[in-house]
């Protein structure tokens, strides 16, 4: 297998593995944790089996050319950094799947539990192999998404939603800043490209630019790996269950900030503000998360403190910008997973076995549990950094590096001292976890008996006891080689020497760690009193709690200045929301032109049309008078809408642009029925204008005001549109699309082939976010009741529907007179029409004026005809429509289509065309892109039918109790 071809494979594998297990069924948990184990089994074989091709700074590449013009492909890249992370994250994902096995509760969601385990394996993995640094930002925020559905996975848990909520509202803030920076980078590169990235490096902080890119880009970082001040939303996302705690928070989510900053070391390192930024935040995060780590009674929540002042050990060795220290960070990152993972499961086993995990009512367990006792003893002593384990090689790299002169700052003179500090804490919260839970007397009233949990269950802990072990034994053979992969691969010809020896000699470095671990055990003793009273929290800081900070900003943040904008811009009145959406989009749209001094080209006025500026002279009246009727007579402004809508119909046929006439055309049929249909459900407005009080003088300021508006915007559109069409002819790009439309897109109707083709991308987009709001109308409408008062039908539909509860099996052309007859019979006929011409339409538009657009909104015409003709109910009974269906299986061939594109080497949405012998008829021209024209097509249809379905909905549901009448304001208000 090729190289390229293991990468998709290592990617794609959980996701689809991800979707199969959320249709198992919920008796499946051997199923799901099989199919589970055997895709980590598969992605860490893959891995192991790249190595070759990743050693001595050798990578493994492969890209899809999607968007190249923007520099927008898809690559996975694989270097012996991103080697080393993909083996964490599929090694003890695998761990963790098999210890779910026997953790998780056969009354759980098991399936979706291991669907959203295996999603966020494809996250993180597709992070760590991402080589565009665009593509790294998406699958980042996807790993925000998905760890706020495990988080939250116990969601009837208040603690669990809270947690979730929190994290995601953090770091995927943090993500947001996170892209705005990498696209900073890629402006400052010229390139999204990870290689050409890291090859940049002197032009980035060389650049005007580098200051703020790098802040967005820490920003990202020190919230993803809960770094001081973000690092509060780790503790509360302990609410997840423990193999979810186990995964993310030893080897993969938090682990992705650091991934980040090591990434991007050698391109944004080296600087003070670097040093500045990283160095304090870790230092920061390092002393406070172990002092808060020693005063916690839930073991989870001092396991997840502890976990904050390792990946603060990471951040400043990171921060200190020294290639040793980059190589004790990679070094400890691989570290601590093994035994913060190990720590996890143990505490879950605990948890699980005894019912609780509050220290304060566990002791004595060495004698009920004593194979888990011994293997939570070893790996808290290698979190403690005990020798011969491996928590002690990088925490004696880390001490040689703090006493090495980086920048003679006084945070860098600090850092022996606050590092030895740590590290006594460090002992401190391993000790007491290790001697308030297995030591002591047996512990009383537990809701469970405690025993050894099943040997499958602990065997996990095992692995990873032992590779704690082995490697602080024997780090040269057992970790060397991968360790040197990984710092080569960032470091490259940088890698200084660094010795994996246990025993350096009596040096500065043994001597504070002999002091951290006699001084962590001289403070435990001291503290013994505080801790055996069972008072939550640290000294000094015991009213210190993160998710009260927080909550208070969100406080702030959504209620008083949210709600002083919101009353300062906002209101439920229609036109103030329209007026102030239309001022922000000429202040948006002439801001620009001005700075650029953009003009129409007046001398382009060629002379003056009489037909032509008469059929305007009516559409503007129509508009006029629509606006003005609008206020009292509804059907008749929609009526004079229609006809300023012919009038711009003409008008593309007038410049020779037969697909928009035909588009426009059709666009304002469907419409105007839906909003036919709509008008029914609003309140009723005054009859005439002399009805109407006399307005008072600020309600004819108001009307003045609305009309200047628009006066603006309609002159400031047609200013616009006529510098568009007025400019010099190098300028148009319409000579590209006529000389390229058949020659590379197979078609002669140039507009369809753009569409289609050239700017398929964009007309993916439209589409979809069509279907967005088709759903969102649904949605909204499906709640709605109609007023009683709105629910009275008209005297025609009454009298029809007396006549048709006399006629129960009467069908829809059966009616009480033949005037009420020959329209409903006329458009059942019609339907069969409708379709044959929107295929006629659909199959022509490659050629000639039609298209999948045209087409869908004529079938849409024809199933709006049959609820007109037979009413909703008599429809539904006898047309299965789907329209929800229509929509997914519209995005499903037009999405399709870009991707088969891909598959063959092309860019997205790459059309091919052939010609076609076909029997008696010749050679016929075939291209691709009626496949993506057919998922408009489907896409279209459902989503109009969909909005028709939730108003036509309206008339068979049972109104809501009608209110008494307000009375009525000044006449001409806003309403």
């Amino acid at each position: 297998m090729p190289g390229e071809t293991a990468l998709i494979v290592i990617l794609l594998l959980p996701f689809m593995a991800a979707f199969v297990a959320g249709f198992l069924p919920q008796t499946a948990r051997n199923t799901e944790a099989w199919l589970a184990g055997v895709v980590a089994v598969i992605g860490l074989g893959l891995s192991l089996w790249l190595y070759p091709q990743v050693t001595d700074g050798g990578v493994v590449r492969a890209e899809w050319t999607w968007m190249p013009s923007l520099g927008l492909n898809f690559v996975l890249r694989m270097d012996g950094f991103a080697w080393l992370f993909s083996v964490l994250i599929t090694g003890i994902g695998l761990l963790v799947v098999l210890y779910a096995r026997y953790y998780m509760s056969p009354s759980d969601p098991v399936p979706r539990f291991f669907a959203f385990f295996l999603a966020f394996m494809g996250a993180m993995l597709g992070l760590v192999l991402s080589g565009n640094i665009i593509q790294m930002a998406v699958f980042w925020e996807l790993t925000s998404i998905v760890s706020f559905l495990l988080i939250g996975y116990w969601h009837h848990n208040a603690s669990a939603r809270d947690g979730a909520r929190m994290a995601l509202t953090i770091t995927g803030t943090g993500g947001l800043c996170l892209l705005v920076g990498v696209l900073l980078i890629g402006h400052i590169v010229g390139s999204y490209d990870l290689d050409v990235v890291l090859a940049s490096g002197d032009t980035i902080r060389d650049h005007d630019l580098y200051a703020p890119t790098l802040i967005l880009v820490l920003l990202g970082a020190l919230t993803k790996s809960a770094q001081f001040p973000f690092h509060f939303w780790l503790p509360h996302a302990m609410a997840a269950p423990t193999p979810v705690s186990a995964y993310l928070h030893s080897a993969t989510m938090v682990k992705a900030g650091v991934f980040l900053l090591v990434r991007f070391w050698p391109v944004m390192a080296g600087t003070d503000l670097w040093f500045l930024i990283v160095g304090a935040a870790g230092l920061s995060t390092l002393l406070l998360g172990a002092y808060f780590a020693i005063f916690q009674q839930d073991l989870k929540g001092l396991l997840a403190y502890s976990t904050i002042s390792h990946l603060g050990l990471i951040t400043t060795l990171i921060g200190l910008g020294s290639p040793l220290g980059l190589v004790a960070a990679i070094f400890h990152i691989v570290n601590h997973a093994t035994f913060k993972a190990s720590l996890f499961m143990a505490a879950g086993i605990i948890d699980h076995e005894t019912g609780t995990r509050d220290m304060r009512r566990l002791s004595g367990l060495r004698r009920a549990l004593p194979i888990t006792a011994t293997l939570a003893m070893v790996a808290s002593a290698a979190m403690a950094g005990v020798p011969l384990l491996n928590g002690f090689l990088s925490k004696e790299m880390f001490f040689t590096e703090a006493v090495e002169n980086h920048t003679g700052s006084l945070l860098d003179q600090s850092l022996p001292y606050v590092a030895t500090l740590a590290g006594m804490f460090s002992v401190v919260y391993s000790l007491r976890f290790i001697h308030k839970v297995f030591f002591g007397p047996d512990a009383v009233g537990l809701e469970k008996e405690p025993h050894e949990p099943p040997h499958w269950m602990r065997l996990p802990i095992e692995l990873l006891v032992l590779a704690c072990l082995i490697v602080g034994i024997i780090p040269g053979i057992t970790i060397g080689p991968f360790l040197a992969s990984a710092v080569t691969s960032v470091l490259g010809p940088e890698t200084p020497y660094y010795s994996l020896s246990i025993w350096h000699g009596f040096n500065l470095p043994l001597l504070m760690s002999i002091v951290a671990l006699v001084g962590g055990v001289l403070i435990y003793l001291a503290l013994q009193r505080y801790l055996s009273s069972g008072i939550e929290g640290p000294p000094w800081f015991r009213n210190l709690k993160g998710q009260r900070i927080f909550e208070r900003l969100l406080v702030t943040l959504s209620w008083r200045w949210a709600k002083a904008l919101e009353k300062l811009l906002g209101t439920r009145k229609l036109q103030p929301q329209l007026r102030l959406l239309i001022g922000t989009v000429l202040l948006a749209a002439c801001l620009p032109l001005f700075m650029g001094r953009f003009a129409p080209n007046l001398s382009a006025f060629v002379g003056f049309d009489l037909g032509f500026a008469t059929m305007w002279a009516v559409g503007m009246a129509c508009a006029v008078i629509a606006a003005y009727q609008a206020k009292y007579h509804r059907l008749v402004a929609l009526m004079l809408m229609g006809g300023a809508g012919l009038v711009t119909c003409i008008t593309f046929v007038w410049f020779s642009a037969p697909d928009l006439a035909l588009t426009q055309l059709l666009v304002e049929i469907v419409t105007t029925v839906l909003i036919l249909l709509g008008l029914r459900w609003l309140p009723k407005r005054m009859d005439a204008p002399e009805l109407v009080r006399p307005a008072t003088l600020m309600v004819t300021l108001r009307r003045y005001r609305d009309l200047l508006l628009a006066i603006v915007a309609g002159l400031g559109t047609a200013a616009l549109s006529f510098a568009v069409m007025t400019r010099p002819a190098f300028d148009s790009v319409s000579r590209f699309f006529l000389e390229r439309a058949y020659t590379e897109g197979g078609g002669t109707n140039v507009v369809n082939v753009i569409l289609v083709d050239f700017r398929g991308f964009d007309t993916l987009g439209e589409v979809v976010v069509l279907a967005t709001v088709a759903i969102t109308i649904y949605v909204l409408l499906r709640r709605f009741r109609p007023a009683a008062e709105s629910v009275g039908l008209p005297e025609q539909q009454r009298i029809q529907a007396d006549f048709d509860a006399e006629q129960p099996h009467r069908r829809p052309g059966d009616t009480l007179t033949d005037y009420l007859n020959i329209p409903s019979v006329i458009m059942q006929w019609m339907f069969p029409v409708i379709i044959v011409l929107s295929m006629y339409l659909f199959l022509r538009g490659h050629e000639l004026p039609g298209g999948g657009f045209a087409a869908g909104i004529t079938m849409s015409i024809g199933f709006i005809l049959q609820y007109m003709a037979g009413g909703t109910r008599w429809v539904e009974a006898h047309l299965r429509i789907l329209p929800l269906r229509w929509i997914g299986w519209g995005l499903l061939f037009a999405g399709g289509t870009g991707i088969a594109s891909t598959l063959f080497g092309f860019p997205f949405l790459t059309s091919y065309f052939q010609y076609l012998e076909v029997p008696l008829i010749g050679r016929v021209p075939v291209a691709s892109a009626l496949l993506f024209d057919l998922g408009i097509f489907l896409l279209v249809v459902g989503a109009t039918v969909l909005i028709l379905i939730a108003l036509a909905h309206q008339s068979v549901r049972s109104p809501k109790a009608a209110r008494a009448p307000r009375p009525l304001g000044p006449v001409g208000g806003e309403q």
